[in-house]
């Protein structure tokens, strides 16, 4: 569902996915080939949320931004489901694992991975091509071509579940269906 807010309208491009069971409200723009699963609140209330084309906001996921700040999530990000996002920028192709917590103007460089349940701190900044684990989060060795390998496909199983989403829908289905006969 999408919400004007104080003046403030949300946009998501061609190609996009959003749930009906997600909230995007007020100041956000979502790019091309996105998905936008069940649950997500991304709120754009009193700042402002940039998504990039062929990003992955999975489910349960909440973003927000500071007051008159925006969080800038770059192109082909897969963020997991729950995660909590209060950051100032997420790079490129970067991967913020489920459970995650991205406190207040904290950064993530492109093509990092934040472990899952991990918390990147206030005004943390995490470097490009890390992978960074715990709490607080510290990068603990280099993105290897195996993890960037399995996160490309990853990106895409998204981007053809957006399009399919899309094409097909869901249905709604009466409980007496699901039950079976007693």
């Amino acid at each position: 569902m999408f919400f004007t807010f104080d003046g403030r309208t949300p946009h998501a491009g061609a190609g996009t996915y959003v749930s009906a069971t997600a909230q995007i409200i007020g100041d956000v723009t979502i790019g091309d080939n996105c998905y936008i699963g069940h649950g997500a609140i991304l709120r754009g209330d009193y700042g402002r949320i940039l998504i990039g084309s062929g990003t992955a906001i999975e489910e349960a996921v909440v973003i927000h931004a500071p007051p008159d700040e925006t969080a800038d999530i770059g192109e082909r990000v897969t963020v997991g489901h729950g995660a909590i996002l209060h950051g100032r920028r997420i790079g490129a192709g970067a991967v913020i694992g489920m459970g995650a917590v991205l406190s207040l103007r904290s950064e993530i460089g492109e093509g990092a991975i934040i472990g899952e349940g991990s918390v990147v701190t206030m005004k943390q900044v995490i470097s490009t091509k890390v992978v960074a684990l715990g709490n607080p989060a510290k990068a603990v060795r280099a993105v290897s071509a195996n993890d960037a390998a399995f996160w490309e496909r990853a990106k895409q199983l998204y981007i053809d579940l957006a399009r399919k989403y899309l094409e097909c829908g869901m249905h709604p289905i009466r409980e007496e269906q699901v039950r079976g006969h007693e």
